[in-house]
């Protein structure tokens, strides 16, 4: 539990003091209604250093609304859960089910929040659907699941419940080839992804604008991420000579990738999207082999703004690392959260699922990243993708993202 004092603290830099009522006052009394929200996170696994980031940032928000008292008469209760296996290496579609399974089985979880990736949203979405369970995902990103186009498959029930504090790849897969062909001035580009949901999506996004910016897309692989040895695939692209190398997966094959990669091509243009920023990366890879990797997020550099300050040093002070940007975009999804039953206690209706679903469709929430609303289908109403290059700095833990990821600008958008 953070101190008063830090909860005040973090909830100023955000700008919903008022919203989420003064942290001096006193705890929640056990006589409250408590309100259940269901986190499903990847702990286990190639991505489970990012997670806990995510996981930190969730537990700040509500630890900071149930000592500020912020919703009178209710006490926020988060259920976590894990969606990573051993077996997968990575998050598993089929733990995810059926942690979707169990949130939706307990009546007294009105809300969610993740999952971090998108496969496991892909499984989870229906099930939530039916069960009429909304959640705010901080980092999954892939379009498909909140498209009108595929909302029989991802909402059968028909309401809108999947909703972003991240864009989509939509976004940041076409940016990120406007970033190579704009900024990088590369002509040619191979492109892998790591076969699954987020990354065949974000790699397809990306290929197709890369066509229209007129990069020569000299070919694609699918990497196995349980495979140890990408030299082969690599070995081709080695032979064919292209400008550079874009990326479309997450840590469990990215590391081995970039490992790799290094080996065979050190001197090519690497990129890829969020599944190759964060902590997992920089430990897994290592320098010098993550050293000049392009990355992107969907959503705005936030860790370095001002506005951060307070809540950066917060999190430090209480879990001893540096925050990364879906850090504050976890701790956002929860704000959303509590702003949707305050809302709605405020009116003395009851808190229900339904009655936060409707409360999401009209959030405006002062944040960190500014004010969060969301479009008809549940996506975030702010498109920013911005671009970082690993660059070595030595004099501050390297598996720390604040330090080794240097912030270069936002990505041209289409």
């Amino acid at each position: 539990m953070i101190t008063r004092r830090a909860a005040a603290q973090l909830l100023a830099t955000t700008a919903v003091t008022a919203a989420l009522g003064a942290a001096g006052a006193a705890p929640a009394r056990a006589a409250n209604k408590v309100v259940k929200i269901g986190v499903d996170l990847s702990l286990t696994g190639a991505d489970a250093q990012g997670a806990i980031r995510e996981k930190d940032g969730i537990q700040m928000a509500f630890d900071a609304a149930n000592q500020g008292n912020a919703v009178p008469g209710y006490t926020f209760e988060v259920v976590w859960l894990d969606d990573g296996t051993a077996t997968a290496g990575q998050y598993d579609p089929a733990q995810a089910a059926t942690n979707a399974r169990k949130m939706v089985s307990d009546a007294a979880v009105v809300g969610a929040i993740g999952p971090m990736m998108s496969g496991a949203g892909k499984a989870m979405t229906p099930i939530l659907s039916q069960g009429g369970l909304a959640t705010i995902t901080p980092s999954s990103t892939n379009p498909d699941i909140t498209s009108p186009k595929f909302a029989s498959q991802y909402r059968p029930a028909g309401k809108p419940i999947y909703f972003r504090t991240v864009t989509t790849d939509a976004y940041q897969g076409p940016n990120m080839a406007n970033f190579y062909a704009e900024k990088l001035k590369v002509k040619s580009v191979y492109i892998l992804d790591d076969s699954g949901a987020f990354g065949v999506g974000v790699a397809d996004t990306f290929e197709a604008q890369a066509k229209k910016k007129g990069l020569n897309v000299m070919g694609r692989d699918r990497l196995d991420p349980k495979a140890a040895d990408y030299s082969a695939v690599l070995t081709k692209i080695k032979s064919l000579n292209p400008d550079s190398i874009y990326f479309g997966g997450v840590s469990q094959a990215g590391v081995k990738l970039a490992k790799q990669t290094y080996d065979i091509m050190p001197k090519m243009i690497r990129g890829g999207p969020d599944g190759t920023y964060g902590a997992d990366f920089l430990s897994g890879a290592g320098f010098p082999a993550v050293e000049g990797w392009y990355s992107t997020i969907a959503a705005p550099h936030l860790v370095d703004d001002t506005k951060a300050e307070q809540f950066v040093n917060a999190y430090k002070g209480q879990f001893g690392m540096s925050p990364d940007d879906y850090c504050i975009t976890a701790y956002d999804a929860g704000l959303v959260l509590i702003d949707a039953v305050k809302r709605i206690a405020a009116t003395g209706k009851p808190v229900t699922r339904e009655s936060v679903q409707a409360a999401l469709m009209t959030a405006k929430v002062p944040s960190i990243q500014g004010t969060i609303s969301f479009d008809e289908n549940g996506d975030l109403a702010d498109r920013t993708v911005s671009v970082f290059q690993i660059t070595k700095n030595a004099s501050k833990p390297l598996d720390d993202p604040a330090a080794q990821y240097k912030y270069l600008d936002v990505a041209p958008q289409s």
